[in-house]
């Protein structure tokens, strides 16, 4: 009996076709964890390794750049969390993992709890800048909450020590690692945030892997480093690292010596900006205690000109230089007349003319004495006017009024009396007359008599 002819007959290469598109049809992508073994990577910069456990291997490929971007270096041993997809090497018929990503296995886990985390608490707005305060300028006492025999208290004290001797400490001990830690933080920050007692709390710890700092990303302390009324300062681990205790902190500092000196001014700062304000206050008050002189100087100017004597004296000065010049003015036209005269004189002289002479002469004469008959109705209008503005003057001058039997009375503290209700019985008041003054004491008030014509 012959065999049967088979239906369906496949060549290695279609078989290895087929079985690579089921594979990558049923684990399009997919988690692996494993330890790393036979790590090779050749000029390429392609990555070759087995994933292992105790029973079985997986052979697994991470082409460049994939492989370039990963933030640890590959060694033996070492356990990982890789993603990828099932394929099979057609060539060699080989199954295998294509990745596109891979981390160590325990930071890994820990990681992706805390981006969850920390979109969560986000989408509450427990990170919002809107609530977060600014520190106070000058902080009187500071509460350090960490570990008091860490590396990091050491450092904040120095740099308080140095930049602000004045400030209070108060170490706030707690355990920075380890199951309990952050139970012991929250409790207390809330306790130290209670008592009132303190300015700004600083929250510190020094560098450590992510699972050293895993205290900080507990959700109960970012919630209460949140709602502490107390301004919180996080400072954890190096510069690299972020936990959700400092996002919800109102100030973060990369490290915690940047820390203290975010919290306290610096004393030479302080000293420079004194001497500044003492620079300006004194050139402030110099210039203010020019304009005041100036200003005194004008007032004593314009209360000059207003007196009484100053205006006299002035018009007096005034008279004196207008009879000068025109006493001036008068004295060179006569010498020019008389030069005239004596010229025709000589021409009359020499022409023998007696009657134009003599008029000449009677000219002569008359000029002679119109000068002082214009000065002296010069100085009787002036005279006049000078009369009358003395007694303008002295009508509105207090001086005649108390003359006329008026008297100015004023209280102990030197303002005038203007009516009986601004006193009262027992009062010392001063009256002042025309001739001297009075001390007196009144008995009583009284108020001004009815008006007759009143029905």
């Amino acid at each position: 009996m012959e065999p049967s002819t088979p239906q369906n007959v496949f060549t290695p290469s279609q078989l290895n076709t087929l079985a690579r598109d089921m594979l990558e049809g049923a684990f399009p992508s997919i988690w692996v964890e494993g330890e790393l073994g036979n790590v090779a990577r050749p000029s390429s910069g392609h990555l070759y390794f087995n994933l292992k456990d105790a029973r079985a291997q997986v052979r697994c490929a991470m082409f460049k750049p994939k492989s370039t971007w990963l933030r640890f270096q590959p060694r033996e041993g070492l356990r990982v969390l890789a993603r990828g997809r099932a394929t099979l090497y057609e060539a060699r018929g080989e199954y295998q993992l294509v990745l596109d990503h891979m981390e160590e296995a325990g930071e890994g886990a820990l990681r992706r709890a805390f981006d969850e985390l920390k979109a969560r608490l986000a989408a509450e707005g427990v990170f919002d800048d809107a609530r977060k305060r600014p520190l106070p300028a000058y902080a009187r006492r500071i509460g350090v909450i960490t570990s008091p025999t860490g590396a990091a208290i050491r450092d904040v004290l120095s740099v308080f020590a140095r930049r602000f001797p004045l400030v209070e400490v108060d170490v706030l001990p707690v355990p920075v690692q380890g199951a309990a830690a952050a139970a012991q933080i929250t409790s207390m920050l809330q306790s130290a945030d209670a008592s009132g007692r303190y300015d700004v709390l600083l929250l510190t710890r020094g560098g450590g892997s992510l699972e050293d700092l895993w205290s900080f990303n507990d959700e109960h302390l970012t919630r209460a480093v949140a709602a502490s009324g107390t301004p919180v300062v996080c400072a954890v681990g190096h510069e690299t690292d972020f936990s959700l205790a400092e996002f919800a902190a109102d100030l973060r500092a990369p490290t915690p010596s940047v820390a203290a000196e975010l919290v306290v001014p610096s004393t030479d700062d302080l000293a420079r900006q004194l001497r500044a304000l003492a620079s300006r206050l004194r050139a402030t008050q110099l210039q203010r205690l020019r304009q005041a002189m100036q200003r005194t100087d004008r007032a004593s100017l314009r209360l000059n000109a207003l007196r009484p004597q100053a205006r006299v004296e002035l018009l007096r000065r005034r008279q004196a230089e207008a009879l000068r010049r025109l006493e001036s003015a008068w004295h060179r036209r006569l010498d020019r007349e008389r030069a005239r005269v004596r010229h025709a004189d000589a021409v009359l002289r020499a022409h023998h003319p007696q009657r134009r002479l003599a008029r000449l002469r009677e000219r002569l004469a008359a000029i002679g004495h119109r000068p002082q008959s214009a000065m002296a109705r010069r100085l009787s209008n002036d005279a006049m006017r000078l009369r009358g503005l003395v007694r303008s003057l002295a009508a509105v001058s207090p001086i005649a009024t108390l003359a006329r039997g008026y008297a100015i009375v004023r209280d102990a503290d030197g303002g005038v009396v203007r009516s009986a209700s601004d006193t009262q019985p027992g009062a010392a008041l001063d009256v002042h007359l025309s001739d001297g003054g009075l001390h007196v004491r009144v008995i009583e008030t009284r108020s001004p008599p009815a008006d007759d014509s009143t029905p």
